[in-house]
């Protein structure tokens, strides 16, 4: 970071379809694993019957009693956020009574569509219409609401939902703010939460991020996009970089950093797992003021947080970009990364994570810092899931299927968002503080 306060990463927590904390989805990953499944959906097409489905978590734990009651205005992907944040907190081993309140920074991020559409409704109205859509009895209706519709609806959709609980449940009262977007909101939280450590505003801060994309609206939604994979291969699908791919696999998750100041950390002998060393954030838009895929996008942003780290590229051990499975998407990037290579005359390993998880929006985007971090401080590159072949373009782009050994301590993590909206973060691994991450047993070469 600019500044001279030096921001550090000292708690992280993660839950995805591959499985709930930190250490279950790294081992996962390493050992090639997809949390991506078939869910049986009567009515849907087959392409809309996989998804990453995080299992086993209905309702958050370790509620403080005052905010018991409060639980059912949680959405799904609050409550996913919530657990993933209180995880950062307990393996930070910071006690937080130690901190101001109004020295505690919230950024979250919701990228959320658990609530997108009115299917809250569907009990009610198929009461009242008995399967006739023509003919609605009014009387049958307003039963069904009353003992079938959640009154909390629409506390359940707005998109500070896990905000307020979160910031009450931890008493995080300084610098704070809400996002609500599809990617890169979660990098955008992310830096955020940097940027208020790095000026002195905070000591502490949290940045989460929270999706659920797996309901049948909201995936009918991002289908209308034109962004979704047809699944032909099943669960094998989601192929990013790929020169077969076709699409993405939603998912959904939760996903939080805890950062200090380095000092601080250092002096309440906190592990320091990673030190962030830049934050990029661009926009650009292609010629002709289109609201197509630009080309140089992610290639400016990873140069913004380089030069802001002072870190060349050749010191990267890999690069994680945004890897949406998309056509355009991931040939914009691709183009971008070889342009970087290019011009600075080298080369550096790349993986993309998301086919790991399904395409898990904000969550992503933190979350793949998060595995970032266990990978440099485990040493190794991740293998990029599905991947086969490339385009003949990028041929000599270093992307690999299994895990490699990683050369170097810094990695960069891009995430990319639909018109042309960009955020990286570049991280320094703490080799020495990697207690507690899964190594592998074998390395590629």
């Amino acid at each position: 970071m600019s500044s001279s306060r030096r921001v550090v990463v000292t708690g992280m927590g993660l839950l995805t379809s591959l499985g709930k904390g930190v250490e279950a989805n790294w081992k996962s990953v390493l050992d090639g694993k997809t949390g991506v499944e078939r869910c049986e959906r009567p009515g849907c097409p087959e392409y809309l019957q996989y998804f990453g489905r995080v299992e086993g978590v209905e309702r958050p734990e370790e509620v403080p009693p005052q905010l018991a009651a409060q639980v059912r205005f949680l959405n799904r992907g609050a409550v996913l956020g919530f657990e993933a944040a209180m995880e950062a907190v307990k393996n930070a081993q910071i006690d937080l009574t130690t901190v101001p309140r109004e020295r505690r920074s919230l950024f979250l991020a919701s990228g959320d569509l658990t609530k997108i559409g009115c299917e809250f409704l569907h009990p009610a109205l198929k009461d009242a219409t008995k399967n006739d859509a023509n003919e609605a009895d009014r009387f049958t209706l307003n039963k069904s609401l009353l003992n079938k519709v959640n009154p909390f609806f629409l506390l359940e959709s707005i998109s500070n939902n896990l905000f307020s609980f979160l910031s009450a449940a931890l008493e995080f009262m300084g610098p704070n703010t809400s996002l609500a977007s599809l990617s890169p909101s979660g990098a955008e939280a992310f830096e955020l939460a940097c940027r208020r450590i790095g000026s002195g505003e905070a000591d502490v801060s949290l940045a989460v991020g929270c999706c659920c994309w797996i309901n049948e609206i909201a995936m009918f939604e991002l289908d209308g996009l034109g962004i979704l994979s047809r699944c032909k291969h099943g669960s094998a699908s989601f192929r990013p970089l790929d020169r077969m791919r076709d699409g993405f696999i939603p998912g959904e998750g939760g996903a939080a950093v805890l950062l200090e100041e380095m000092e601080q950390a250092k002096a309440r002998g906190a592990k320091i797992l990673a030190e962030i060393k830049g934050n990029g954030n661009c926009v650009e838009f292609p010629e002709g003021k289109s609201l197509s895929v630009p080309g140089e996008i992610s290639g400016n942003c990873i140069r913004s947080a380089l030069e802001e780290g002072s870190v060349e590229v050749r010191d990267l051990a890999f690069i994680c970009p945004h890897g949406s499975g998309t056509r355009k998407g991931d040939r914009s990037e691709l183009n971008s990364l070889q342009g970087l290579f290019e011009t600075e005359g080298t080369n550096v390993p790349v993986c993309a994570l998301k086919a790991y998880t399904g395409h898990m929006g904000a969550a992503s985007d933190i979350g793949e810092i998060i595995l970032g971090i266990a990978a440099i401080n485990a040493g190794v590159v991740p293998g990029t899931m599905n991947f086969s072949k490339p385009e003949p373009a990028f041929e000599g782009m270093g992307i690999s299927t299994s895990p490699v050994k990683a050369v170097g301590k810094n990695f960069v993590s891009v995430s990319y968002g639909i018109l042309g909206q960009c955020s990286t973060v570049l991280v320094e691994g703490a080799v020495e503080s990697s207690a507690g991450i899964v190594m592998p047993q074998a390395l590629s070469s």
